[in-house]
């Protein structure tokens, strides 16, 4: 098995979507249960690849399998922080994919400018952690009853990977 990492592309969108939404419905990694309507999904890859936006695929031949994004903040003074979303379609975890979907991804918006990337991940979710952590990632708080999924609230940490470039 090859698995392919690039750059996303427009011909991606309808696969990034069903990635999303594979993930999504597990009700367990990401804060929705489905993915956006296809028309929101095509507004966001297309602003991100105008924008030039850290966003990334991994593909099995023609399907997306998992993805991440980091997408920058547009206010004056938090304009070098980056947000991170990404996820791996069930069958392809623990095969490396996510570290180079996020290596490549923190690459580019590193390029980009931005200098501090946030992400939040649910304290159970102990692979991607451990992942996060491998790329540079510290945790800095936990954030109590940040998820509320099937009638339970759970914890979140907040992780962030800064990258001085100059000031103090």
């Amino acid at each position: 098995m090859s698995i392919e990492v690039r750059a996303i592309t427009e011909g991606d969108i309808e696969g990034f979507r069903e990635a999303l939404d594979s993930v999504a419905k597990e009700k367990r990694y990401l804060a929705s249960f489905v993915a956006p309507p296809i028309d929101r999904v095509t507004t966001f890859v297309l602003g991100n690849i105008a924008s030039n936006v850290s966003q990334f695929v991994a593909l099995d031949g023609n399907q997306v399998i998992g993805w991440a994004d980091i997408s920058p903040e547009r206010a004056e003074a938090i304009k070098h922080i980056g947000s991170l979303g990404m996820g791996i379609v069930t069958g392809y975890r623990g095969q490396g994919i996510g570290k180079r979907l996020l290596v490549a991804c923190v690459e580019k918006a590193q390029q980009n400018g931005l200098t501090r990337i946030e992400l939040q991940v649910r304290v159970d979710n102990e692979n991607a952690i451990e992942l996060y952590k491998k790329v540079g990632f510290q945790t800095e708080a936990v954030l109590a009853d940040y998820l509320f999924m099937d009638g339970n609230y759970y914890d979140a940490l907040q992780m962030s990977l800064v990258r001085r470039t100059h000031g103090n």
